[in-house]
């Protein structure tokens, strides 16, 4: 078989089952894989053998899955989750999904199965899980057009749940006016473990709702293919149960009587309903008595969060195209001369007038943020340091604002990177959100950088950069034209 054309994408938060998958995927012979390591309190790296590994923002997974597939070279993105296991053939059928596409296809969905054990009713757990065997647009096995995703800016990342990030994905794919295909691969997703009050949880999703609502709309479900749920349901009993509670403690018996019959045809509505279709065990019964009761009110609670926190989450940004691009100076702009302080040695990285004109052209502002610990060393000037850049600038052109941090390692400074105060300061002076830029440089502290600043990060190593960086980098380019095509979302 050719070369693949396509990168596997895999947010992890370290589960074991990321060992079965990545298992299953050598057994198919498939090679380029990016496994996002999105645990908040990482430590060690994450072990995944044959995999390449790349930190995430721990931001949830529509960030985790963005810093993948920004990662990715391939021309398409096939995204699967950690707890899926791809049976034999897997890849060939990818293959011919893909092959068979129209070119205004943005993205091939591939089939869930979750297997259910046999003698025995599933439990509601079961069935939800279940459920994702008809969901559409599910990320559980979703191969995207790396075109397609950089057109639409990725996922929106104010999804901070595995829910409704690919549905809101989905809906702006199709109002781009790309379509969405159905493949023929099959991937099994077993039931994974949880406990008893896992529906409870699961219902911060409402939150997520009410902003897919904002986004897309009143009519979002019908075209998302998302079910209607029981919200209303669940408002009418938790509003019963406040109420009955109310009144009781005002001494209205008679009301809070009437609401407490309200409030219990409601809880035992929704435990009759749940508790009919499964095995009907002592501890299934137990179960869906205890959440009946609590999941009202957590649906509620959640979705008025929603509402509250709306306006919040509205005025983060959007996934659009890129608004500014931050460049380090020494080793990504101009050859690395360390402290030096002459503009006659101001020599161009290969390219360099290139990249930025495309960024002109595009009308992409620039900045330049650049450690110069040689001032506090006492190496070179506050001149010395603004000659140099002004004779970058004759060579280059015009750049934008220039950010320089003159402290030393040491000094415990807010501005050197790897601290985001350079970052910061540059998307104040451009007038952008930090989320909207993107970072360029050399060494894993222009990464860490932007990823401490909410920016985007490329990294275009050279000589001096260390291995272990290049490997961490969410993304990486050869030079710096090639950062410049992949930060204007040309095809990989």
């Amino acid at each position: 078989m050719s070369d693949p054309a396509f990168d596997v994408v895999i947010p992890s938060v370290g589960r074991p089952s990321l060992g079965a998958l990545l298992d299953a995927l050598r057994r198919e012979g498939v090679s380029r894989v990016i496994v996002v390591d999105d645990r908040a309190d990482a430590g060690a790296p994450l072990q995944a053998p044959g995999a390449r590994v790349v930190r995430g923002p721990a931001r949830g997974p529509a960030a985790a899955r963005n810093a993948g597939w920004r990662a990715a070279r391939a021309p398409w993105i096939a995204f699967l989750d950690d707890d899926v296991v791809p049976p034999s053939g897997w890849r060939a059928r990818l293959h011919a999904d893909l092959a068979a596409l129209d070119p205004d296809v943005a993205a091939s969905q591939g089939r869930v199965r979750v297997p259910l054990p046999a003698g025995r009713r599933p439990t509601d757990w079961e069935r939800n899980v279940a459920g994702l065997e008809h969901a559409t647009w599910a990320t559980a096995d979703m191969a995207f057009r790396r075109g397609a995703l950089a057109a639409v800016g990725g996922f929106d990342e104010r999804f901070p749940r595995a829910y409704r990030e690919d549905s809101d994905l989905g809906l702006r794919l199709l109002a781009a006016g790309w379509r969405i295909a159905r493949g023929e691969r099959v991937v099994e997703h077993p039931v994974p473990t949880a406990d008893r009050w896992v529906s409870v949880r699961k219902q911060a999703g409402n939150a997520d709702d009410v902003l897919m609502r904002a986004l897309h709309g009143r009519g979002w479900r019908e075209r998302a293919d998302a079910p209607p749920g029981r919200l209303r349901a669940h408002l009418a009993t938790a509003a019963a149960g406040a109420l009955a509670a109310g009144a009781a403690l005002a001494g209205r018996r008679a009301l809070a009587a009437a609401a407490a019959a309200g409030w219990a045809a409601g809880t035992g509505d929704l435990a009759w309903r749940r508790i009919v279709p499964g095995p009907r065990t002592r501890d299934e019964v137990a179960t869906m008595l205890a959440t009946s009761a609590a999941l009202p009110f957590a649906a509620a609670a959640w979705w008025a969060a929603g509402h509250a926190t709306l306006r919040r989450r509205l005025a983060r940004p959007a996934p659009e195209r890129l608004e500014a691009v931050l460049l380090d100076r020494d080793g990504t702009l101009v050859v690395d001369v360390p402290y030096n302080g002459d503009p006659a040695l101001v020599r161009p990285m290969p390219g360099a007038r290139e990249a930025l004109d495309r960024l002109r052209a595009a009308g992409v502002p620039m900045a330049v943020v650049s450690n110069q610990s040689g001032i506090a060393r006492g190496l070179l000037t506050h001149e010395q340091v603004d000659a140099v850049n002004r004779r970058v600038e004759a060579l280059l052109g015009p750049i934008g604002p220039w950010l320089v941090c003159p402290h030393r390692p040491g000094d415990g400074c807010a501005c050197r990177k790897p601290a985001p105060g350079l970052v910061l300061r540059a998307a104040q002076a451009l007038g952008v959100a930090p989320e909207r830029c993107a970072v360029v440089g050399d060494i894993g502290a222009d990464v860490d950088a932007a990823r401490a600043a909410g920016a985007r990060a490329v990294l275009v190593p050279t000589p001096r950069t260390r291995r272990e960086e290049v490997r961490a980098a969410p993304e990486v380019a050869a030079d710096l034209q090639g950062a410049v095509r992949l930060l204007l979302g040309d095809a990989a």
